[in-house]
């Protein structure tokens, strides 16, 4: 049986640590063995008494502990050692597990049929036309993006900023604008890359609950009574539960959010692979809303492109944090991407493919539905479905040869679904798919 450490044993191998090397101790004590990968830490506040110290200073080093996936756990679970080698990877960011031999057909990441995507070489060669081509001139975005961005934005924002890719945007807007430590009101579920990101640079997530029309009011609304320091959410399609914000929704939002001061930032993962009207709080918000829209699910992921936009200050500042790393995304698929933008067999083959994407989803949710599972979900790419036991429906399902993604990859608080994606499905899949969701729902 593992042990676990009495806070009178552990302070004595702490004591007279600065509070400042508290992490770095317990790191060089996990990774020389002393305290063993499934050893029980003590309580948080009474290892805080035992040093002297107050909590909040013992879970600040905890919390580093935990970023490099050394320690794990929380409130009354308790927390342990679970690993003594110091990594960066992400918590969630990773196979849904190993299957050994089973033949598996992946259902994991809800992202566009390849075969549905518009062609690129047309785009990109429009893009090698691009003014100062192998210039290191730092620009964030080029004339001609930011001139294509203008006609097919909500709004009409002060500044526009390209990067590599909707995460690198959100991460680059954290670290720029939150202070060390900030809370982060976001929605529960999300995206599993989000907790990753808010998680990996200090900040703690604070959950609001969703129903079918997006974040709820009134739970958005406790949330900022903990005065967080933004408030991140998806403004168009729920990458994990498929739900739309309704346009009544985005009022009662608008009228919480004004009561606020934090930032906004919306995150249009999906962006024109969805059904939906793009729209934004920009305007409700003055001056405290960052808009972002990824080109990946609808121009394709190997543009590694998307597009931020805000007040001229804010993007300067997010800017300034980026020239520590790339400095600028690549001019050609800047001009690829602008190009694609404005052209309209482009337009009509992302359209034609959010029609086929969405018939396939709907064609697996009557399936269920003739078996009496009723699943939410209006645009997307999955469908976000309740289980008794997470555990045991991943496991069933991947017998039966499809490999799917538990909730809990996508909750800060407890949850009982799978995410099934279902953008590559055929036809031909629909009644076994079916099938083998509703026995992974009816646990032995």
């Amino acid at each position: 049986m593992p042990r676990k450490l009495t806070s009178a044993h552990l302070a004595s191998a702490l004591q007279g640590v600065p509070s400042r090397e508290l992490a770095l101790k317990m790191t060089a004590l996990i990774r020389a063995g002393t305290i063993p990968v499934g050893t029980g830490l003590p309580p948080l506040r009474d290892l805080a008494d035992a040093l002297g110290i107050s909590p909040s200073t013992l879970s600040s080093a905890w919390s580093e502990l935990r970023r490099q996936h050394l320690i794990a756990g929380r409130g009354r679970q308790g927390m342990w050692v679970c690993d003594d080698k110091p990594s960066q990877r992400p918590a969630r960011f990773a196979n849904v597990g190993n299957f050994g031999r089973m033949i598996v057909t992946d259902l994991t990441y809800a992202a566009p049929d390849p075969a549905l995507l518009p062609d690129l070489a047309p785009a990109l060669a429009q893009g090698m036309r691009t003014p100062e081509l192998n210039s290191y001139r730092r620009s964030p975005i080029t004339p001609a993006l930011e001139a294509a961005a203008r006609r097919h934005w909500p709004g009409e924002p002060e500044a526009f900023m390209a990067t590599n890719g909707g995460f690198e945007a959100i991460h680059l807007t954290l670290q720029a604008l939150l202070p060390p430590g900030a809370t982060v009101a976001i929605e529960d579920p999300t995206t599993a890359r989000l907790l990753d990101i808010v998680e990996q640079l200090g900040f703690k997530p604070l959950p609001v609950t969703c129903d079918a029309e997006g974040p709820e009011p009134q739970a958005l609304s406790q949330a900022l009574l903990q005065r967080p320091a933004a408030v991140l959410f998806q403004p168009r399609t729920h990458a994990v539960t498929s739900h739309c914000i309704t346009p009544r929704r985005r009022r009662a939002l608008a009228q919480v959010l004004a009561g606020s001061d934090g930032w906004v930032i919306e995150d249009d993962g999906i962006g024109a692979a969805s059904a939906t009207q793009a729209w934004s709080l920009a305007q409700d918000l003055p001056g405290r809303v960052i808009h972002i829209r990824s080109l990946s699910k609808s121009h394709g992921p190997d543009l590694r492109l998307a597009i931020l936009a805000g007040a001229g200050d804010v993007v300067r500042r997010i800017q300034d944090v980026r020239s520590f790393t790339s400095g600028w995304t690549s001019r050609v698929l800047q001009d690829a991407a602008a190009w694609m933008l404005d052209d309209p067999a482009t337009g009509h083959r992302i359209a034609e493919a959010c029609a086929r994407h969405n018939a396939r989803r709907q064609a697996l949710m009557r399936r269920l539905s003739e078996r009496g599972i009723e699943v939410r979900g209006d645009d997307g790419l999955s469908v976000w479905i309740p289980v008794p036991s997470e555990q045991y429906a991943v496991v069933t399902m991947a017998v039966r040869g499809w490999a799917v993604f538990p909730g809990a990859r996508f909750g800060i608080g407890p949850t009982s679904h799978i995410r099934v994606a279902t953008s590559t499905l055929r036809d031909s899949d629909m009644d076994a798919l079916a099938e083998a969701i509703d026995i992974s729902r009816q646990p032995l």
